[in-house]
């Protein structure tokens, strides 16, 4: 099942394993378990200490395989064939299962091995979905950490009629103990916030302790990542307080132009910018959401929603958008129950099956073309006239067989059964009439919608809410600057983004330069050639 090259790599990275491993399998009559059997012992032949049996737990779903310590209760258990975006979930596990280290900080590995209980986790993936493979690795770390944390991956689009029985009908999704924990990606330190409950107000009061920044920004996506690499590289201290870093490039799959960078995707765009900004001395400050900024005498203040309090001398504020919501009755209560947002995330799941997109820009359109090649039939509603996608992919679309458009066409409700979405309805624009659609999947494409709410009332936001920024990136008020989708700057790119987020910090260098002397002592001058 691996081609020779990949055969090769894997072969390379095996040579890391330094405790004997043992793959179980459990196995039925089908082709995907004798696909999986095939894999495992390529996978087997790799390496002297990997062996392989197959195992008689009529207690575990078949076909799946389990990864263990030999001798010890450590191990993490794959129900699926982990390729696509899974395949390096699986080579971690082999290399962490045998012993090779675990990549999280003292403190993150202290937490996980203090957590006190029995949890059982249950992540249902798909293999096309660019969000799962951190989910499942933040998982299967824990559980190599913790023994009392067993892990299940759970290939949705393999076991169907678990998915159909539960209702999971967005990936990732996760359970614990039976109940459900959470959906969407997930990074280690998300996943721990709500298991340990009181680790938040315990982070809040240590960080509230640090001592003033230079330049504080709020938000990690490509602006703020800009931003903190131009003010570290002033020597300036620099500290950046983020929901999650990345932002909504972790959301993104393909990104084909930004300049240099021929093909990459999202999730892989945000790690080589948060290893950037680590490469200088940054105070990365994860899991924080901002919800209040105020000036108290000469420092600026931002409190989060778990109650830090971080003070700074100037403030750069990039918290990028979120995705616009249709705000119709059923929207909400459909959310990953039928109603989506990511058609690569969660497309998979309604294969063979009828669905809509909502929206017709580069966004609609792309999500329509992408799901027309997995469910049986596509419905695309455009509220104007015309769609307002690119023409190149207006060809691509009209030229599915599978896929109507309905322009003029305003979405009205979602409809649903109680469990799951069953159709929609919209009015025509130009009769009035209301038309019902049948169908088992909504994905909502209608642009964004800037995360500033929080700031209301205290800088100058339009009518749409973006912040409203001048040439040079300041706000309303002088030492607080703002840069990236979350402003008036037109035209939300990730590489206008970037440069906005340089801009802003420069800026803010020079304001902290001609603020009087005894309010830069923290702030190291250049000194003349």
């Amino acid at each position: 099942m691996l081609e020779a090259t990949l055969k090769k790599q894997l072969q390379a990275y095996l040579e890391k394993v330094v405790q004997p491993i043992e793959i179980v399998a459990s196995l039925d009559d089908s082709p995907k378990a004798r696909e999986m059997e095939e894999l495992l012992r390529e996978v087997t032949s790799l390496s002297a200490k990997i062996s392989y049996v197959v195992g008689d737990d009529a207690t575990v779903r078949a076909p799946s395989f389990a990864i263990k310590r030999v001798g010890t209760d450590v191990g993490v258990r794959f129900a699926g064939i982990p390729l696509g975006h899974e395949f390096t979930s699986l080579v971690l596990a082999l290399l962490q299962v045998g012993g090779h280290p675990i990549k999280f900080d003292d403190a993150v590995i202290e937490q996980i091995k203090n957590l006190d209980g029995d949890y059982v986790f249950e992540a249902f993936i798909s293999l096309s979905c660019h969000n799962c493979p951190e989910v499942v690795q933040a998982l299967n770390s824990m559980s190599i950490i913790n023994p009392r944390i067993k892990v299940t991956t759970i290939d949705g689009g393999l076991f169907k009629d678990e998915v159909e029985s539960r209702q999971i009908m967005a990936v990732p999704m996760m359970f614990l103990n039976g109940e459900h924990f959470g959906q969407g990606r997930m990074s280690i330190e998300e996943i721990l916030s709500k298991v340990d409950t009181g680790a938040g107000k315990r982070k809040a009061a240590e960080l509230s302790k640090k001592e003033a920044f230079d330049v504080l920004i709020v938000g990690g996506g490509p602006a703020g990542a800009a931003a903190a690499i131009y003010a570290a590289r002033k020597g300036i201290r620099t500290g950046v307080v983020a929901d999650r870093f990345g932002g909504q490039v972790l959301d993104t799959l393909a990104i084909e132009n930004f300049v240099s960078v021929k093909e990459t995707e999202g999730p892989r765009f945000a790690v080589s910018l948060e290893e950037h900004v680590k490469h200088y001395d940054v105070d990365i400050m994860n899991l924080q959401r901002a919800a209040k900024l105020e000036k108290t005498g000469k420092l600026f203040e931002v409190t989060t929603e778990d109650g830090a309090v971080l003070k700074s001398k100037s403030v750069i504020i990039s918290t990028g958008a979120r995705w616009r919501e249709i705000n119709v009755p059923g929207e909400k209560e459909y959310k990953n129950h039928g109603v989506a947002y990511c058609p690569h995330c969660d497309g998979p799941l309604f294969k063979g099956k009828r669905v809509s997109v909502i929206g017709g820009g580069n966004s609609g359109v792309e999500a329509a073309i992408d799901l027309a090649g997995l469910v049986e039939h596509v419905t695309l509603i455009e509220f104007g006239n015309e769609l307002r996608a690119d023409a190149v992919l207006q060809r691509k679309l009209y030229s599915l067989k599978n896929v109507d458009v309905i322009k003029g066409a305003q979405t009205t409700e979602v409809l649903g059964d109680g469990k799951k979405v069953t159709g929609l309805t919209y009015k025509d624009r130009a009769s009035g009439e209301i038309k019902t659609v049948e169908l088992a999947g909504v994905f909502v494409q209608i642009g964004l919608i800037p995360n500033a709410e929080w700031l209301k009332g205290t800088l100058e936001l339009t009518p749409h809410g973006e912040i409203e920024v001048d040439a040079r990136g300041e706000t309303s008020i002088p030492g607080v600057f703002a840069a990236g989708d979350v402003t008036t700057v037109p035209f939300k790119q990730i590489v206008i983004a970037v440069g906005e987020g340089a801009k802003a910090s420069l800026s803010a260098f020079d304001y902290m330069m001609r603020l009087p002397t005894e309010e830069t002592d923290a702030v190291e001058m250049p000194k003349a050639a």
